[in-house]
């Protein structure tokens, strides 16, 4: 499915594909990706996993985000010498794929093969197909199923029928009936994702790729053992436990089953049994004599102390329904339904309703309540009860409830709403909030008291209600204390639990679960709690738990955030559903009943990685041997198994025990695994519950434990969520098409690193290809005119600060690689690199860029940018004739650079920048001033811009004080204190008295710069000297300023203003722009073949001779008359000489040498220029000559 995103041309992006085909074409004829245990480790090993993904469908771009973790971590790793192995697998345990082939069988045996749908759809499919279609045009998605076709599929999500999807899809109808047997959704996706993912130039061993399920009998013999050696060592266990549950598929329902509400639990909630009293009103009379309860699900028992009535939704639906005990409940068929899955009724899931009642029924209706001090409470109503939560019917404490005190105050204060429900007075008026809980700050009337303070007005105030009850209910469970019952004085935190087990004990209250928030199956149901026989695994045992908080500890988690999350799911996680009786999977080795569900069977299957590719060498089902053991499944004993993964020694004879050997060769070489990168919601079930398992299978060996797991948020697209429905959403086929694989890449890289939710944008993906279609071209270009490059010494200033950039890059690139900041690397090595490379071309625009700088930059920049952009990196990679792939080359080894250098480098174009910002605001002032005529900044005639440029020897006085003393307070508080402590030691400091309001503001942003740069940022003097720098690139200056003049000189300087000399400071020059009148004057070349040419030169009054041929070289487009001699000539009559005809090999004749320090003066009448030598002035009209003679 693509975006709506459109572009008008692909020329680029087919320029890279074609790259891309010959480059993968390369590495899978070297076998590149291929690695085995053994031989020289060299410099270490690197094993990195993704969670393998489920093979209902192709991969999206929030996989492609999360696994480019992975792939950018190898390519790094490679470069630093590493072997390093990155296996990819394919999940197809669970019950998706099972429930979606099931609904096609179902509609084929309905509706014929092809299915005839009847045209009134209201009754098609089963329930929650909605849901399951959404999960179906996923999993059906095809190559041809792209671009504005997918658009369009995406927009048919809700049809009813599975067979209809796969049609919009446009597979035919003889390829969609196989979809009904779920064994080939494992045949026709895995290779599909597999080829989709080669396309992206993952650099993965495919021999180690294979399928899970019992379709895979060696697959399944490794997870078989790995059930019985759990059981063995008391990880699993049998018994009745809460779980969410599907009643439609009858079975739990675990995270990788749902749809909607991966990780969401079972919520304890405490049902309060209040009795109805009689006379019953007239829509219960059959009830009369049976023991009727209004149940409400409460999660403070303590506060029923205070209750005053019970809350129904007058136009909510609420049952009646029988319990096994005969007794009858009342509240909503959602909650009913629950509690048939919890032995409250004679069969389990199975509600028998007596009455379907509204509301509005039960109002009025008196009834006895436990631990309240009234004998008799009344139901009555409220409109903001939530259907989804709970049971619909609600206990009011208005003590201690801010909803429940607003509620019950406007049917107090407002008869009209009184009458509107029928509420009799004597239920409600009477009735006042009752003092139980002392709460500090809020007294014993807590909800009273927050009300009035934010003047909460009525129960329509939900955004305050909100705010109030954020106030109390935290602190009045930590800090209130009990008023009233036994346990008068206590904290309610130490007595909550006590008061609830009192109550269940006398058959006051029952247990009672639901799910946190809405579970939906992938079967399309929504979830209820179900108290179920399960074998479970015991994570809540607390040596389990201590070791696992043990690994944790020693596991690089790259975020403290991570790491947080993961010690928060150790602290709660305690049991764990791991087996089911629907979908696929393997059986359970003592009990094949059951089938393991998906987040069980893929705990440790990391370490099966490290021996795949001798069992099935590729075969993704394991469907026949491979060489070289050629091993059966059948030799895959147990203690075949113990043996590689656990190295003990078998009783028996092993079978094909040279095999066994190499396979825990590789095991022992490859575990532990380095790094497992997924996205941040695996952290509460799969990411810890590997971390639970490897601690139970190798408790004696804390080495094999996970090293490091990366967590990254979720992905968005162009800001948006991800959505079908919407359109905004791409496959990763989608988005090679669309952006190429380095494209693509480029863009997931700068799309986010942390764990929030990071941005894949596609402008910033086209922008990729063009910067690497442009880099590519320039490559290119270089190669090409190698020959014209400037050679020689490297010793230049522009040249030395270049190649401190580039060791400044890789170095900064290579600590962001380590910390697995992608996008801050892309920022470094490329982006920064690449301004680098232009800062530098821009700087030797006047005398050529270093052929050797040149090749050097190329070869680094394709080092360090291939693990992000591998593709464009070796292709570049074979232009520079280097016969082996980029993957067996190492990280660019650079000497530290020259941070004087750097510094003074960046110096230089910060400067520029400001100087052309001041430039800009001259002109600008200019042209108004011209516009009126001012004459004062616009004088008449042709103009000549020239600049000074003040340098600062030191701080102005005002500052360095200011410096002086923040460094010593920097020094005394070991860091700067706030503003208030600096503001106090300055304002009494004499020599800052008459700047005071420039104070402050120089301080703050002094702050600023510390906050960046340490201490460092209060030196008074800089590590190099600016006046040198500035001079040394004074050609460069004048050429990118475009201003005819410049002189740099010290703000100490007599001639300097005032504001100069308050103002510039080190490290920030002021460049000072004015305007001269000047006349051209025609200057030529009359030598023969010269290559000079004529030239009209502007010349300013004063102008020295060596000015005025330093600005014919820049204007004549000469590098610099370097390594020759120049003459300037005039002629001896400026009259009649220039209309002569030169003689050549003559072309002194007629003419004089004006000295170097000759000054010229413009005429009188602008007609001309003269020279000025010793007091004598010369005239020179408006033409003179030039030769360039070259040195011996």
């Amino acid at each position: 499915m693509a975006s709506s995103s459109e572009r008008k041309g692909t020329f680029k992006v087919r320029a890279l594909q074609e790259i891309e085909a010959s480059v993968q074409a390369k590495w899978e004829a070297e076998k590149v990706f291929e690695v085995d245990a053994g031989g020289d480790q060299g410099e270490g090993k690197f094993f990195v996993t993704f969670p393998y993904p489920y093979v209902n469908g192709r991969l999206h771009l929030g996989h492609s985000f999360s696994l480019s973790k992975c792939e950018f971590a190898v390519g790094y790793q490679r470069l630093l010498g590493k072997k390093c192995l990155f296996p990819f697998g394919f999940h197809a345990t669970g019950m998706p794929i099972k429930a979606c082939a099931d609904k096609l069988a179902r509609e084929m045996e309905e509706y014929g093969c092809p299915p005839v749908f009847p045209d009134d759809d209201a009754g098609a499919g089963d329930d929650g197909s909605k849901d399951s279609a959404g999960d179906a045009a996923e999993a059906l998605l095809k190559s041809k199923a792209k671009g504005k076709k997918s658009k369009a599929a995406a927009k048919t999500v809700a049809a009813k029928y599975q067979w209809q999807i796969m049609q919009s899809l446009g597979l035919s109808d003889a390829e969609i009936a196989k979809f009904a047997d779920a064994g080939y959704w494992l045949h026709y996706f895995p290779p599909i994702i597999r080829e989709d993912l080669k396309r992206m130039g993952l650099k993965a061993d495919w021999r180690r790729s294979f399928v899970t399920t019992h379709v895979n009998p060696y697959y399944d013999s490794f997870v078989r053992w790995q059930f019985l050696r759990l059981k063995e060592r008391q990880r699993i266990k049998f018994g009745k436990r809460y779980t969410i549950f599907s009643p439609k598929v009858n079975q739990p329902c675990m995270d990788h089953d749902r749809s909607a509400g991966e990780g969401v639990g079972p919520q304890e909630y405490l049902l309060v049994k209040m009795k109805a009293v009689e006379p019953l009103p007239q829509a219960l009379k059959t009830m009369q004599g049976r023991n009727l309860f209004l149940v409400a699900a409460t999660l403070r028992p303590e506060t029923m102390y205070g209750q005053t009535n019970c809350w129904v939704r007058p136009d909510m639906d609420y049952v009646a329904f029988e319990l096994k005990n005969g007794d009858v409940f009342v509240c909503t068929y959602r909650a009913a339904l629950n509690m048939s899955y919890q032995g409250f009724t004679t069969d389990n899931g199975k509600v028998k309703v007596l009455l379907n009642l509204k509301g509005q029924d039960l109002i009025g209706l008196g009834l006895s309540s436990p631990l309240t001090c009234h004998k008799i409470i009344y139901t009555l109503p409220m409109l903001n009860i939530k259907e989804d939560k709970g049971t619909g019917v609600v206990t009011s404490v208005p003590s201690d409830s801010p909803d429940d005190y607003a509620t019950l105050r406007d049917l107090k204060n407002k008869e009209p709403l009184r009458q509107k429900y029928g509420v009799a007075d004597n239920t409600v008026l009477p009735f006042d909030p009752v003092p139980i809980v002392e709460v500090p700050g809020y007294g014993s009337l807590s909800a009273v008291a927050v009300c009035d303070e934010l003047k909460i007005q009525s129960q329509n105030d939900r955004d305050k209600l909100q705010e109030a009850k954020e106030k109390i209910y935290l602190k009045g469970f930590y800090e209130g204390v009990l008023l009233v019952g036994p346990y008068k004085g206590k904290k309610i935190q130490d007595v909550k639990k006590d008061i609830q087990k009192g109550m269940v004990d006398e058959g006051k209250a029952v247990v009672y679960m639901e799910p946190e928030k809405k579970v939906i199956a992938r079967s399309g149901d929504e979830c209820v709690v179900a108290l179920c026989d399960q074998w479970y695994l015991d994570y809540g045992d607390p040596k389990w738990k201590d070791m696992a908080r043990t690994a944790l500890s020693k596991m690089e988690t790259y975020s403290e955030e991570v790491r947080k999350n993961f010690q928060a799911t150790l602290d709660w996680l305690c049991e764990h559903a791991c087996s089911r009786t629907y979908g696929l999977g393997t059986k359970l080795p003592w009990d094949e009943s059951w089938l393991i569900e998906s987040l069980s069977d893929s705990t440790i299957y990391m370490a099966y990685y490290t021996v795949a590719h001798y069992l099935q060498g590729g075969d993704l089902m394991g469907g026949s041997t491979c060489p070289p053991y050629f091993i059966r499944p059948e030799d895959m004993t147990p203690e075949a198994w113990d043996y590689i993964f656990l190295n003990v020694a078998s009783k028996t004879k092993l079978e094909k025990k040279d095999a066994l050997d190499a396979m825990k060769k590789e095991f022992e070489f490859w575990y532990p695994m380095d790094l497992r990168c997924s996205g941040k919601d695996l952290i509460p079930n799969h990411l810890s519950y590997c971390i639970f398992n490897h601690c139970a299978m190798w408790p004696e060996n804390p080495e094999k434990w996970v090293l490091g797991m990366r967590a990254n948020g979720h992905l968005l697209l162009n800001s948006e969520k991800m959505s079908k429905s919407t359109g905004n959403f791409l496959t990763l086929a989608d988005a090679l098409d669309k952006f190429s694989a380095d494209g693509m890449r480029l863009a997931l890289a700068d799309a986010g690193d942390g764990i929030e939710d990071a941005n894949f944008v596609e402008t910033m993906a086209d922008a990729g290809i063009l910067r690497l279609y442009t880099f590519l071209e320039w490559v290119k270009e270089m190669l090409a005119s190698l020959s014209s490059l400037r050679t020689g010494p490297m010793d230049s200033y522009v040249d030395r600060a270049f190649e401190a950039d580039m060791s400044h890059g890789v170095l900064t690139t290579k600590e962001h690689y380590d910390q697995m900041m992608f996008k801050e690397a892309l920022r470094t090595g490329f982006f920064e690199f690449q301004a680098a490379r232009d800062k530098y071309r821009e700087l030797c625009v006047l005398r050529g860029m270093h052929r050797d700088l040149v090749l050097k930059f190329i070869e680094t920049q394709a080092v360090i940018l291939s693990p992000i952009c591998p593709h464009i990196c070796e292709h570049v990679w074979s232009m520079l004739g280097k016969k082996e792939s980029i993957m067996h080359t190492r990280w660019p080894v650079v000497a530290a650079p020259d941070e004087t250098l750097l510094k003074s480098s960046q110096y230089l174009m910060d400067s520029v920048h400001d100087f052309r910002l001041r430039l800009k605001a001259f002109r600008t002032a200019g042209s108004k001033c011209s516009k009126k005529k001012d004459l004062s900044m616009h004088p008449p005639g042709p103009q000549m811009v020239r600049a000074t440029i003040w340098v600062a020897k030191t701080f102005p006085p005002w500052q360095l004080t200011i410096l002086t003393t923040l460094k010593q307070l920097f020094q005394k508080h070991n860091g700067l204190p706030d503003n208030k402590v600096v503001s106090a030691e300055l304002k009494d400091k004499p020599e800052l008295k008459k700047h005071m309001k420039k104070v402050m503001p120089f301080a703050q942003a002094v702050r600023e710069k510390v906050e960046k740069m340490g201490i460092g940022a209060l030196n008074v003097t800089l590590d190099f000297n600016e006046r040198e720098v500035l001079l040394e690139n004074l050609r460069y200056i004048l050429n990118t300023l475009e201003v005819d003049d410049i002189e740099v000189k010290f703000s100490d300087d007599p001639t300097a203003e005032e504001v100069i000399r308050e103002e510039c400071c080190p490290g920030q020059p002021r460049a000072v722009f004015c305007s001269d009148t000047f006349v051209n004057v025609c200057c030529i070349n009359q030598q023969q073949s010269s290559g000079c040419f004529e030239v009209q030169v502007p010349v300013l009054d004063g102008d020295s001779a060596a000015k005025v041929l330093a600005r014919l070289g820049r204007m004549g487009g000469h590098v610099s008359f370097d390594g020759v001699t120049v003459k300037l000539l005039r002629y001896e009559d400026p009259t009649m000489g220039p209309r002569k005809i030169p003689t050549l090999g003559c072309e002194e004749t007629g003419k004089v040498v004006i000295p170097s320090e000759a000054i010229f003066r413009i005429k009188a009448d602008k007609s001309g220029v003269e020279i000025e030598l010793d007091g004598t002035r010369v005239d020179v009209g408006s033409q003179m000559s030039y030769i360039v003679v070259p040195q011996v």
